[in-house]
């Protein structure tokens, strides 16, 4: 399927109260496991990819290593993906753009643009920060990419919550595909939704202890879980590599995948 076909199928998954359920793997196999499970969309995620690379999370990556790790995935798989960019790779409105632009070469269904500096925990100033998405959003347009507006500063400390709301209605009212305040409450959550723009929901905090079903009453249109499942496996590896040399314990290897599923899964369908 062809990057636009891609692109319409990912913007109709948007579905308010019906939400699409996205993982987020962090190289080709955990991409073609997740599809192999059934995944309709996948979305990079900068932590998972930076792990892979021996970098922490945070713009430690560049705009080429993230393209091109975005362009992998998706020559991986026959599903909508979208790229975690981060802070667009730059603090001006033309490099966020040049940056959405380049999304749409590397093969991407959508982009996320974030409103915090990093490296760090800051967040732009409000004017600057609409700005930058108001120059992604056109930008989006031009090459027919999913743009989502994200608000991170609740997340990294940078504001609070009642700001992370007025910036994501500034990015709806500017005409965000998708807006995005990871880590806030369910009453804040519930006010983006009353925007009209459909709202991703991070699986993350007390969120994710909510069930799908759960999630989608409040009108969410999109669930991911960013670097969580990367997480989840580096505590396997971390927890087991301790055993094994502090303990001499390998019995967590009792609970490892079996060989055949895992090929299957690495094959994809077969024709």
């Amino acid at each position: 399927m062809d990057r636009q076909a891609l692109t319409d199928q990912f913007r109709v998954l948007h579905v308010p109260g019906t939400p699409l359920v996205m993982p987020n793997p962090w190289d080709i196999g955990s991409a073609k496991v997740m599809a192999g499970l059934g995944a309709k969309a996948l979305a990079t995620t900068s932590a998972g990819y930076g792990f892979t690379r021996g970098l922490p999370d945070g713009a430690q990556l560049s705009r080429d290593q993230a393209l091109a790790h975005a362009a992998e995935i998706c020559t991986a798989v026959d599903l909508p993906v979208n790229g975690d960019f981060e802070n667009g790779f730059g603090d001006d409105p033309d490099t966020v753009a040049d940056t959405v632009r380049l999304a749409a070469q590397a093969g991407l269904a959508g982009v996320s643009i974030e409103d915090t500096v990093v490296p760090g925990t800051g967040a732009y100033p409000f004017d600057l920060a609409l700005a930058r998405i108001k120059a992604a959003i056109a930008a989006a347009k031009e090459v027919g990419i999913v743009l989502t507006a994200r608000a991170d500063g609740w997340l990294m400390g940078g504001y609070d919550q009642a700001e992370a709301l007025r910036r994501c209605q500034a990015f709806a009212t500017a005409g965000a595909d998708v807006i995005y305040a990871p880590g806030v409450d369910v009453d804040t959550t519930r006010a983006l939704i009353a925007t009209g723009t459909p709202v991703n929901l991070l699986a993350t905090g007390d969120m994710r202890d909510l069930s799908v079903a759960e999630m989608a009453s409040l009108g969410v249109a999109r669930i991911s879980i960013g670097g969580g499942l990367a997480r989840v496996a580096q505590r396997a590896l971390i927890d087991g590599t301790r055993a094994m040399l502090e303990q001499g314990d390998f019995t967590i290897l009792n609970g490892a995948a079996a060989s055949a599923v895992v090929d299957d899964l690495m094959r994809g369908p077969q024709t």
